[in-house]
């Protein structure tokens, strides 16, 4: 029997042992791992942890208990049986596919799709730990709107928008790769700026010297915006790091185009000195940070978005709000779906 509980401890698919009385005999690691509250052993309520009062079997819910019944179809079947379930547990809702087979005199339950509703689970946590990294939307001395629109399930754009010293500040990063890896690289972004620093040069300085920390190749990078707004003066201070540079909408004057040439921030320049930049602002103008994944998405022709059309948009626009709102829709009329993270960010100055 031991030779038989340390094989199956070591197979990926989460089993259960159950007797003829419906008692679990025996969980195997995997099985723990996915149902982290369960005993191990005793009543099915003690292994999926139910949330039923009554003792196992005897609750007005037990009735209608998947797992539950599931087992007595096996015994009606000669020991077999196959469902996919839904149970309820302390964790949640789980979608499982369970089938249950005889084992002399016992019944085996394999979930067979364990570990990629465990992968499954594990990336909707970390969708709500990413979404919780995003900037309120509201709140501030300077309205803003956002878009962020990840290409996959976990994004590597990471925008932020925040006070210090009396100041708005905002934060657009964008960083190399995709999926679980570019979503661990950005959380790290999000962990090492530096709110209170008021020199958005400065702060990109110093998520620089934390990135060498990394020991990362060359393949890994993080392109940066970062500004600070201060409306009262009319002064808008930047620096841009491998990054689309700030496009600010004059009222008066049109569209004025940032032209910057700093590296992103990586191994490549490890001591690099990034410097601050500004320009001036009027009260009725719109302050736009984007990643490339905006002006380089391509419609089914091959074609780029562009950072003229973004530019068209802008010049439609009454205002921050109505800026983002037209830019998602343009967007997603001319690609339909993307191949890259989106994001972009507009201020009412």
């Amino acid at each position: 029997m031991n030779l038989y509980k340390e094989i199956l401890n070591n197979i990926p698919a989460a089993v259960i042992v159950v007797d003829a009385n419906l008692r679990v005999r025996y969980s195997n690691r995997a099985f723990r791992t996915f149902f982290p509250a369960s005993s191990g052993k005793g009543s099915l309520k003690d292994v999926i942890r139910c949330g039923e009062a009554a003792p196992c079997g005897r609750g007005e819910a037990c009735a209608f208990c998947p797992l539950r019944n599931l087992f007595l179809d096996a015994e009606k079947n000669g020991g077999l049986a196959f469902r996919k379930l839904v149970l309820r547990t302390g964790e949640g809702t789980t979608h499982l596919a369970f089938k249950v087979q005889p084992l002399g005199g016992l019944y085996l339950g394999v979930v067979d799709n364990a570990y990629e509703s465990e992968i499954a689970r594990e990336m909707h946590s970390a969708q709500d730990i990413q979404q919780r990294l995003l900037p309120p939307g509201k709140g501030g001395s300077v309205p803003y709107s956002f878009l962020y629109l990840p290409c996959r399930e976990i994004g590597g754009d990471l925008p932020d928008v925040y006070e210090a010293g009396g100041q708005t500040m905002g934060l657009l990063a964008d960083v190399s790769g995709k999926g679980i890896s570019a979503g661990m690289l950005s959380a790290f972004v999000k962990a090492g700026w530096d709110r209170s620093e008021l020199s958005p040069a400065r702060a990109v300085m110093g998520l620089n010297a934390k990135f060498q920390e990394l020991n990362l190749d060359e393949r890994s990078y993080v392109t940066v915006a970062a500004v600070r707004i201060e409306r009262e003066k009319g002064l808008i201070t930047y620096c841009a790091a491998g990054h689309n540079a700030p496009i600010l909408m004059k009222r008066k004057e049109g569209i004025d185009e940032v032209e910057m040439n700093a590296p992103p921030v990586s191994t490549w320049i490890p001591d690099f000195t990034y410097h601050d930049s500004t320009m001036p602002c009027e009260k009725g103008d719109i302050l736009v940070l984007l990643t490339d994944g905006v002006t380089e998405s391509r419609s089914e022709a091959g074609e780029q978005f562009s950072l003229e059309r973004v530019e068209a948009v802008l010049s439609r626009s009454r205002d921050a709000a109505h800026f983002i709102e037209q830019l998602k829709d343009a967007l997603t009329e001319f690609c339909g779906t993307f191949d890259d993270d989106i994001t972009a960010m507009a201020f009412d100055l």
